[in-house]
C-alpha cells in the first residue's frame, strides 16, 4: 500500500486538505468547476438546498442538493496551474485514506463539467452562443510534468495540428486531450462542438496585444483556419486542457462548456450575458442530475 509523505500532500489541523480546506464528506460525485468564485453562488442559488459551505484564498465550494440529486460547486481560480491544485486535491478526497496517508484499494471516477467563458475565433459563432469542448489544446506545459498517453483521435489530430502550424512557421509546443466520451453525449443539443485552445495567459498567449509586441502576430488566422474531418479550432480560454489531461490521468470523467463572451474574429464583445450564465448553469444542472 503506497504510503504518501506530509509534504507530497499537505493537510491542515483538522485533516482537510490544504488549498481547498474540504473533508471527504464535503463533495458529491458530480462536482461544477468554474474560475470565478462570485460563480459559485450564482450557481447554488438554484439548489433545494446547500449543505456545505467552505472556501479558502481563491477556492470557494458549495455542497447540496438539485432535484434530488447532490452536487458541488467548486471555484478554480484562473489558469492551469490553479486546475494542478484543484485537481489533485479533489481526487484525494475521493482516493486516498487521509488518516493513513495510503491510496484505496477501490478508487473513485468523479464527473467533472466546467461552466466557462471563452472567445472564438470564429465570425459565424456569435458571442452569447454556448460551445462544448471536445478536446483541449493546452498551450500551457502542465501535462508535459506527467505521463501521458494519447488514444489514436487524440494522436491523429495532434499530428495533424502540427503539421500545420509548422507550416505557419510556428514553433509554440502544445498537447491535446479529448473530453469524456460519456459527458459528451449529455451535450448535444444546443451547443456548439470543437477543439478548445487553453492558453497559459488572456493577452500575448491569446494574440492580444494592447503594448507589447507578440512573437506571433498571425497565430489565430492560423489556428482559425485548422479543421481535421469534423473538428475545428473554435475557442480560447484558460483550463480546459489542464482539466482533461488530469482527468484522463486520474481516471475522472471531464467536459467544458463556455459562455462566448468574444468574437475575436469581429472585434464584439458581450456586455450584458448574466442572463445566459444563469440560463447555461441550469442546462448543466439538469444534464449533471442524469449523471
Amino acid at each position: 500500500m503506497k504510503y504518501i509523505p506530509e509534504s507530497e500532500l499537505i493537510l491542515n489541523d483538522d485533516r482537510s486538505v490544504y488549498h481547498l480546506n474540504l473533508k471527504p464528506e464535503d463533495i458529491a460525485d458530480t462536482i461544477i468547476l468554474v474560475g470565478d468564485k462570485d460563480r459559485v453562488p450564482l450557481i447554488s442559488r438554484f439548489f433545494d438546498r446547500i449543505e456545505i459551505k467552505k472556501n479558502k484564498r481563491e477556492f470557494y465550494t458549495h455542497t447540496g442538493f438539485y432535484k434530488g440529486k447532490r452536487i458541488s460547486v467548486v471555484s478554480t481560480g484562473i489558469g492551469p496551474d490553479n486546475i494542478d491544485i484543484v485537481l489533485n486535491e479533489l481526487d484525494a478526497l475521493v482516493n486516498v485514506d487521509l488518516e493513513n496517508r495510503t491510496l484505496k484499494e477501490k478508487l473513485t471516477s468523479l464527473n467533472f463539467i466546467r461552466i466557462g467563458t471563452c472567445g472564438t475565433l470564429h465570425a459565424e459563432i456569435p458571442v452569447n452562443s454556448f460551445i462544448v469542448s471536445d478536446y483541449g489544446l493546452g498551450f500551457d506545459n502542465l501535462l508535459k510534468f506527467y505521463q501521458g498517453k494519447y488514444t489514436t483521435d487524440e494522436k491523429r489530430i495532434y499530428d495533424k495540428l502540427k503539421a500545420h502550424l509548422h507550416q505557419h512557421e510556428s514553433k509554440i509546443s502544445f498537447y491535446l486531450y479529448a473530453c469524456s466520451k460519456e459527458l459528451q453525449k449529455r451535450f448535444e443539443n444546443d451547443f456548439y462542438h470543437g477543439i478548445t485552445i487553453t492558453a497559459p495567459g488572456f493577452f500575448g498567449p491569446q494574440g492580444r496585444s494592447v503594448r507589447a509586441p507578440l512573437a506571433y502576430p498571425g497565430l489565430n488566422d492560423c489556428l482559425a483556419k485548422f479543421h481535421y474531418e469534423d473538428q475545428k479550432i473554435l475557442n480560447f480560454e484558460m483550463e480546459t486542457s489542464a482539466i482533461y489531461g488530469l482527468s484522463k490521468l486520474l481516471g475522472h470523467h471531464a467536459i467544458t462548456v463556455d459562455l462566448v463572451l468574444a468574437n475575436r474574429a469581429t472585434g464584439v464583445a458581450s456586455i450584458n450575458y448574466s442572463d445566459r450564465m444563469e440560463e447555461l448553469a441550469v442546462k448543466v444542472l439538469d444534464i449533471a442530475i442524469t449523471l
